[in-house]
C-alpha cells in the first residue's frame, strides 16, 4: 500500500458497511429520468422525471441550490433561463418568488427539496448533490438537513465542495455524505495532491466519480478499502461496461423515448 493510500485510510477511514449498503443495488437516474416521452418533454429535476425513475425502481440523483435565504430548491443551473420561463440567478431570489416560477414545457414549478422528499417518500434511494461555488456552505447545508429531518427513506448528500461533507460530518453525522470527484484537467501531480487533500477534509462515506476518469488509481484504492463508488454520468454502452468494472452503481442519463 502506498503512503498516500495509508494516509487516506488513517485520516478518512471507510464507513461501516451497513451504513452505506443502500447505495448498492440499483442504478440512479441522473436528475431523474428525463427527455422526450409520449407525453411530451420531461425536464431534468422535475416531479415527472422523478416519477419516471420511481416507476422503474431506480434511485434518483438530484441537484439542490439555495434561494437568497438559504432554502433548498431542486435545480441544477445557477441561472434560470435554460429550464424556466424566467432569467437571472436563482440565488438572488426569495424562496416565495422561486415558488412561483414555471419550469418549461408544462413541467410544473421548481420544487423545494422537502416537496421532492415527500414525493419520493422512501420508494427509492435519493442522492442529493449540493451545488456550492463558494466557501459559504452553511445556510444551504442547514436547509438540506432540515428538509431531511424525519425522512425515513434512504438518502445521501454529496458535493464537489469538501466543505459540504465536513459540515455534515460536524453537524449531522447521521446523514450519509459523498465527495464528488473529477480528474478532468487535473491528472498531474498537483491534481493528485488536491484529491487526497479534499478527501481528508471531507472524510466522506462514498465517492461519486466521473466516468471519464476510469480506470482511476485514486478511485480504485478508496473503493478497495471500503468506500462505495457511484459513477456519473453514464450515457453509452461502453460507459456502462466501464461502470460495471470500476464502480458499484452508475448514475445514468438515458433519455426516455
Amino acid at each position: 500500500m502506498s503512503l498516500s493510500s495509508q494516509l487516506d485510510a488513517l485520516i478518512a477511514p471507510a464507513p461501516e458497511p451497513a451504513r452505506v449498503a443502500f447505495l448498492k443495488g440499483q442504478p440512479y437516474a441522473h436528475r431523474g429520468l428525463h427527455g422526450v416521452s409520449k407525453n411530451g418533454r420531461v425536464l431534468e429535476n422535475s416531479p415527472a422525471a422523478f416519477d419516471a425513475a420511481i416507476k422503474l425502481g431506480h434511485g434518483i440523483e438530484c441537484d439542490v441550490q439555495a434561494a437568497e435565504d438559504g432554502t433548498a430548491f431542486v435545480f441544477h443551473d445557477f441561472e434560470l433561463d435554460r429550464l424556466t420561463t424566467q432569467q437571472g440567478k436563482l440565488a438572488h431570489l426569495r424562496a416565495s418568488d422561486i415558488d412561483q416560477i414555471d419550469l418549461k414545457d408544462g413541467n410544473g414549478k421548481i420544487p423545494r427539496l422537502r416537496a421532492t422528499l415527500v414525493q419520493v417518500a422512501g420508494q427509492v434511494p435519493i442522492l442529493i448533490e449540493i451545488k456550492s461555488n463558494n466557501m459559504r456552505v452553511g445556510p444551504l447545508c442547514l436547509s438540506v438537513r432540515r428538509a431531511l429531518e424525519g425522512y425515513t427513506g434512504k438518502a445521501a448528500v454529496m458535493s464537489f465542495n469538501p466543505l459540504v461533507c465536513a459540515w455534515f460530518r460536524k453537524n449531522a453525522n447521521h446523514i450519509i455524505r459523498g465527495l464528488v470527484v473529477t480528474e478532468e484537467g487535473s491528472k498531474n501531480f498537483k491534481g493528485r495532491i488536491a484529491r487526497h487533500r479534499n478527501l481528508w477534509a471531507a472524510k466522506p462515506d462514498f465517492l461519486a466519480y466521473d466516468i471519464r476518469d476510469f480506470p482511476s488509481k485514486f478511485a480504485a484504492s478508496n473503493r478497495a478499502r471500503g468506500l462505495p463508488v457511484v459513477t456519473w454520468t453514464v450515457r453509452t454502452s461502453e460507459q456502462e461496461k466501464l461502470a460495471a468494472v470500476h464502480a458499484d452503481e452508475p448514475v445514468y442519463e438515458m433519455p426516455q423515448t
